[in-house]
């Protein structure tokens, strides 16, 4: 299947289930696009012909598409510069530590409670896979996905301090979550890994990445002031997410932050010293639109992932059962570090619960799980995010805004 087709079968569908959502179910558009897609690969594995056209197709779009290279290394940038171009930066500077301490702090804890409350399952059920591997899924799914949490926050409708703590905290530790799997993933290939090698390799990704992202930012912020014409000041946001992007994987260093931080600084300085209000204006319906239809097209891919999953049983019981594990380790990595904080930061009622449930896994987990090598026992790995994904979405994207309306009464 050519490029052509793959991006108008995509588009096209991702346009029919938006308009079905729309008209018919009225969810959250990446909610109703996912289930929607969700269903529609589960009715062609379950009841369409194998060697229909129709079934034909869609197993050759979703095998011709590589979700990880996709979504890591061309959609990421530019939601994550979407998102981040909304983020009031004068809030975002005072809830800083409850959001550094949790993307951070907060992402190592649940990455080893994951890691070995899932090994510990593995060996329940006869299923002996290395310690190494499962601490590795425990990075992959601890993570909370900027555009899963982003996507549905603008819909629950909760306190802004706190969804800003939840959306922030989102859109660092991805960036945090990405280099914690990568020094996994270098110990489970080399055997060995030094500590030092390890803080080597965080540095140069993670303040590598935050200080480009500033370098960029300020570089664009420059360029933007300099001209007052909003169709080229819009191309040099594109130019800073695309080569921005694309200098930061060559330099090893974390693309997803620096365009966090970008997107900051292009939406908060640029936008109120660089930019006349035309620019301000164009600027903004351009990006929220990018940020639409990108989001509409994860979504659909997620769903359609179904189509090509291998399913095994026992994995699958693992599965549900797993739910409840990363439920519990974003339990423990919030109240241990939000007890400590309690006494000098000021945290709403019932934050816990919130930030909790509000911890939605999405396409970056399935994206991490998909780039595991098949001696990572990668198959495996893939069906029990999937599991854990599609429920952290839909059913708790579906109840955090009645549940945070209900705790914060």
């Amino acid at each position: 299947m050519n490029i052509n087709e793959i991006l108008t079968i995509t588009i096209v569908l991702a346009a029919i289930f938006s308009y079905v959502n729309h008209r018919l179910i009225k969810w959250p558009s990446t909610i109703g696009i996912m289930i929607l897609s969700l269903i529609s690969s589960i009715l062609l594995a379950t009841f369409g012909n194998s060697h229909s056209l129709l079934s034909k197709k869609a197993i050759q779009l979703v095998t011709s598409i590589d979700f990880q290279d996709v979504l890591m290394n061309f959609m990421l940038s530019f939601l994550l510069f979407a998102g981040a171009i909304h983020i009031d930066a004068g809030k975002l500077k005072k809830e800083r530590w409850p959001i550094i301490i949790l993307a951070t702090g907060g992402v190592l804890l649940s990455t080893f409670i994951i890691g070995g409350l899932v090994w510990y399952l593995f060996q329940l059920f006869h299923f002996p896979i290395p310690f190494i591997y499962c601490l590795l899924f425990g990075s992959l799914i601890s993570p909370t996905d900027p555009i899963a949490v982003l996507g549905i926050l603008k819909e629950a409708k909760i306190p802004s301090s706190l969804e800003l703590k939840i959306s922030g905290e989102s859109l660092f530790n991805d960036g945090v979550a990405v280099v914690i799997f990568i020094s996994i993933v270098q110990v489970a290939r080399v055997g060995d890994f030094s500590v030092i090698e390890i803080s080597k390799l965080f540095l140069q990704e993670a303040i590598g990445g935050l200080i480009f992202g500033t370098i960029l930012g300020y570089a664009g912020f420059w360029a933007l002031r300099s001209i007052d014409d909003y169709k080229v000041e819009v191309l040099i946001s594109l130019a800073i997410v695309m080569g921005g992007y694309y200098v930061a994987g060559h330099l090893h260093i974390s693309g997803p932050l620096a365009m966090v931080v970008a997107g900051i600084i292009t939406g908060n300085k640029a936008r109120s010293e660089g930019m006349s209000d035309l620019t301000r204006d164009y600027l903004g319906k351009f990006w929220e639109l990018i940020d639409e239809i990108l989001n509409a097209i994860l979504f659909l891919l997620i769903g359609l992932e179904m189509l090509i999953i291998k399913v095994n049983t026992t994995v699958l019981i693992i599965g549900v059962i797993s739910i409840f594990i990363a439920l519990l380790a974003r339990w423990i990595s919030v109240i241990i570090p939000i007890s400590f904080m309690r006494y000098k930061i000021h945290f709403e009622k019932n934050a816990v619960a919130i930030l909790t449930w509000g911890g939605l896994r999405g396409g970056i987990s399935v994206a991490l799980a998909l780039s595991l090598g098949s001696d990572m026992y990668r198959d495996t790995f893939v069906l029990v995010t999937y599991i854990i994904v599609v429920f952290s979405i839909l059913v708790q994207g579906l109840t955090i805004g009645k549940l945070a309306k209900r705790l914060l009464a």
